[in-house]
């Protein structure tokens, strides 16, 4: 892969897309799985088990999607300063504040 145009911006997260839609989907089948757990009236206390593997599948996400974007988009933006610097630093720290409340 070539280093993209000055015009042109590609995500942290790129490199490892395939992973992510791997886990998202694995997410997206345990959302299914939960659903059916419903609509079977199974115990509340497995459902809520299950809930919680998928909160913490949906945290490690997070997590990893925050670390590729320091890494990748606020590191470049430090390394140009101005404006765009303070607004990744900015963008971060909402998102790390969003994660810390959920």
């Amino acid at each position: 892969m070539t280093d993209p145009a000055p015009h042109e911006h590609h995500h942290g997260y790129i490199s490892a897309k395939d992973d992510y839609l791997k886990r998202l989907r694995r997410i997206e089948g345990q959302a299914r799985g939960l659903q059916r757990m419903v609509d079977d009236e199974q115990y509340c206390i497995d459902i809520l088990t299950q809930v919680s593997a998928m909160t913490k599948a949906l945290q490690a996400v997070s997590v990893a999607l925050l670390e590729d974007h320091l890494r990748h988009c606020v590191t470049d933006a430090v390394a140009q300063g101005g404006p765009a610097a303070e607004e990744k630093i900015r963008e971060a720290s909402d998102a790390i504040a969003r994660l810390v409340r959920s």
